[in-house]
């Protein structure tokens, strides 16, 4: 392992142009506009070439899926970024799932079996799909889907995943970064942070947690 020594970079400097960087990354990548633009001119920042790219598409897309609105979302996608859907079938198959969902979070079980049955099935040639399509397909046994031992499938946490996912698919297919800085950061000081409370020879310590961390 790497010997790593925190003390090596007490001295380095953080510039307030780096983080001004780091907040306008994560603006751009959740699509909010008209802050990041609000954001550059009291920064006084030059704004990057490509900051605005897409940005109002990715927000429409982003929004039609977090809702649950799937086939407007891949529809827009397609437009945006033929043949991503094609190519990134995890994807593909997700948006999908999150349309039968909310057939059967409207009591549309008829309509969320033809939709399955149509849509959904062909993924069952491939063995990795099978399990969740039994999951899903769960779902239309229970009058309330949502005290099912699938709950989850019909969480606000699962639409969010899916739509984040989506948001990061269409960045890295306009060969832009497909996490924000900031999220970057946070993944780099959580590995890091674990590492040295694992570090042989030290005092034990509880394994690091993120989110113990942000609430302390």
């Amino acid at each position: 392992m790497m010997d790593l020594d925190p003390r090596l970079y007490e001295h380095i400097a953080i510039g307030e142009s780096d983080v001004t960087k780091i907040v306008l990354s994560y603006l751009v990548h959740s699509c909010f506009k008209e802050t990041a633009e609000t954001f550059i001119t009291c920064s006084g920042m030059k704004p990057p070439a490509d900051y605005l790219v897409d940005m109002d598409q990715r927000k429409s897309i982003f929004h039609f899926a977090l809702e649950g609105n799937a086939l407007k979302a891949i529809e827009l996608t397609e437009q945006l970024a033929p043949n991503l859907l094609e190519q990134n079938k995890d994807l593909h198959f997700d948006l999908l799932s999150l349309h039968f969902v909310e057939l059967v979070r409207a009591r549309k079980c008829t309509e969320a079996l033809e939709f399955a049955q149509s849509m959904l099935t062909p993924f069952g040639k491939v063995q990795k799909y099978v399990e969740k399509l039994e999951d899903f397909m769960a779902l239309l046994a229970y009058e309330e889907p949502e005290k099912s031992p699938m709950f989850h499938l019909l969480s606000p946490e699962h639409q969010q995943n899916v739509a984040d996912n989506l948001n990061q698919a269409i960045l890295a297919h306009a060969n832009l970064p497909s996490h924000s800085l900031m999220e970057r950061l946070v993944r780099q000081a959580t590995v890091v942070r674990q590492y040295l409370h694992q570090e042989p020879g030290k005092d034990s310590h509880p394994v690091f947690s993120l989110k113990s961390f942000l609430k302390s």
